[in-house]
């Protein structure tokens, strides 16, 4: 008996024409059906915004021979959905991966994500969802030292599914040749923003946003340790972001004073 390919629905936030969705449709055509929805355009660091108060495009093209691909007008997770509503028509595909990413989303970048969000969408809509990301923000980046890892990490997942409401955060080290993946918790940091301040021609102030990325934690069993050490990182990741070590403190706290208490107004 003949298995059936699964099918694949491909996603990213730095466009339709990125080099870096070009090699993970090309490694995914090596397992299943391949399906693209991506922005016509360059949507990094939109998070899990989506499209309210105006239309989404989706068109079809034919960007690749033998790919089926959309381009839409709209964000990483816009695509998610129309995909998983029009494109699939609500059959679901067996697993969705974004990326690769021009740049890493590990530590506190998983929540500014595009990348991420698109997977994290996916997930949302109980489909098994990778996102890949690669240390180098170069449109000449060299990604042939992720495709093997692609691969793999993509059929370890077709073939064992993964833990519910989770996803997996996949980053590549820039280093040429990588010495194994490490299994790791989300490193602990966060951004000092800085912001340029200009003037445009009609006298009126305009602002770049520029900072740098400030490493608070300093385990070895985090993303970043992995990554410095030429290691891949694979993040386990829900989208549950209840605090639940907290609620036992918060249950603690007194609130009596408000039993009986009317919201005004209410008599």
């Amino acid at each position: 008996m003949v298995k059936k390919k699964p099918n694949i629905l491909v996603v990213n936030d730095d466009g339709i024409t990125a080099p870096g969705i070009k090699v993970l449709l090309e490694e995914m055509q090596k397992i299943g059906n391949v399906v693209v929805v991506a922005p016509d355009s360059a949507q990094s660091g939109m998070g899990h915004a989506i499209t309210l108060g105006r239309p989404l495009r989706l068109d079809k093209i034919n960007l690749y021979e033998g790919v089926e691909m959309y381009q839409c007008s709209g964000t990483p997770v816009d695509c998610v959905k129309l995909a998983v509503n029009k494109v699939f028509k609500g059959q679901k595909p067996d697993i969705c991966v974004s990326g690769i990413n021009h740049g890493l989303n590990n530590s506190i970048n998983v929540l500014y994500s595009g990348t991420m969000s698109a997977a994290v969408e996916g997930a949302i809509e109980g489909i098994p969802s990778v996102g890949f990301s690669l240390d180098n923000f170069s449109h000449d980046a060299d990604f042939s030292y992720c495709r093997p890892y692609v691969i793999s990490i993509t059929e370890q997942v077709l073939a064992n599914g993964l833990p519910k409401n989770t996803l997996l955060n996949v980053n590549f080290p820039q280093t040429q040749g990588f010495k194994g993946i490490k299994i790791c918790r989300q490193a602990g940091g966060h951004w000092v923003e800085e912001f340029d301040e200009r003037i445009d021609p009609h006298n009126r102030d305009y602002y770049w946003t520029t900072g740098k990325f400030v490493l608070q934690d300093r385990g070895e069993d985090t993303d970043s340790y992995a990554l410095a050490n030429g290691y891949v990182s694979v993040v386990p990741t829900q989208f549950d972001m209840t605090a639940h070590h907290a609620i036992p403190e918060l249950n603690s706290w007194s609130f009596d004073h408000l039993a009986g208490t009317h919201s005004k107004g209410e008599k």
